[in-house]
């Protein structure tokens, strides 16, 4: 009975260190934090930290597993309800606006560190599969790019990089509204 309380507080306590540093992440990037940061974050003592993750980078796989599930969550939800394809997109945009200093870490250290590369890889082949899986169809190819369009794209809106150019974000939206479209009924582009 002690061991599962233990067991029980040990998530608690991974889970709220995980939680901590997805907020540190978001607030400072991933070269603006340290571990102490985020273990403090948490209301833990730094040393807490290294009972629970190896390393900065560890951690930063585990806070994009817990953003990946978050999100899938939110679609999965809205797919259930039978939510119009707009509902998805928007769902979509407002979770990268929501984690944009994380999502900018994320494309860096996609390119710096092989860790982050590989789970960001695993990421996208675990996403490809729930949607082959949720619609029964489509090439792995052809929903990766896809997802590759629909990532750049929704990073693109949630960071205003069309107001940058002067430019409505309708038609980026229209975009991945026809993107997402294309993932439902298995046309692609």
């Amino acid at each position: 009975m002690a061991r599962r309380a233990d067991q029980a507080d040990g998530e608690t306590t991974a889970a709220k260190l995980c939680a901590a540093a997805m907020a540190e992440f978001n607030a400072h990037g991933f070269a603006g934090t340290d571990t102490n940061r985020i273990a403090r974050r948490a209301g833990f003592a730094p040393q807490t930290f290294y009972r629970w993750y190896k390393d900065k980078t560890e951690i930063f796989i585990a806070a994009y597993r817990a953003w990946e599930e978050a999100e899938k969550a939110a679609v999965e939800r809205l797919m259930a309800e039978d939510a119009p394809v707009e509902a998805l997109v928007d769902v979509a945009i407002a979770h990268h606006r929501q984690h944009l200093g994380f999502r900018r870490s994320l494309r860096q250290l996609s390119l710096e560190n092989p860790q982050v590369r590989a789970a960001r890889a695993q990421t996208r082949l675990r996403q490809v599969e729930w949607i082959r899986n949720w619609y029964g169809r489509g090439e792995v190819a052809d929903i990766a790019t896809q997802l590759f369009e629909l990532e750049r794209l929704a990073d693109a809106v949630a960071e205003g990089e069309f107001a940058d150019m002067g430019l409505d974000d309708a038609e980026g939206l229209a975009e991945l509204v026809r993107i997402v479209s294309g993932l439902r009924t298995g046309e692609t582009a």
